[in-house]
């Protein structure tokens, strides 16, 4: 019965269970931002990451104008790791089953839709 229970855990965690959209909001002493990451799925274990991050730098405490940037990523999906990795730069974004939001270092990124 729990070789069942575990075999279909494992199998809620293929690719289409990272398709969506995730937020993240962090503030720190320089800045603050609000980043978006849309999931695509792509050709075999291939993964599309928009990432749009809107931020404001903070002089003397106060924030300043809104500034914008924009990324494109791709990343290859490890299910028996449960990581994408992002191919330019090495990123590793870790799925959380609890929570099914992502992982990048020490930012959680929620998932909305």
């Amino acid at each position: 019965m729990l070789g069942l229970v575990l075999t279909a855990c494992s199998a809620l965690v293929g690719k289409s269970v990272l398709e969506g959209t995730y937020v993240n909001h962090s503030q720190g002493k320089y800045s603050i931002a609000d980043d978006t990451l849309e999931v695509e799925n792509g050709e075999g274990n291939l993964v599309m990451i928009h990432r749009r991050t809107g931020f404001r730098r903070l002089t003397d405490g106060k924030p300043g104008k809104k500034e914008y940037e924009t990324e494109e990523w791709k990343a290859v999906w490890d299910k028996d790791e449960g990581v994408l990795k992002e191919l330019r730069k090495g990123r590793l974004l870790y799925l959380d089953q609890d929570s099914a939001g992502l992982v990048l270092g020490k930012r959680v990124y929620r998932k909305v839709k």
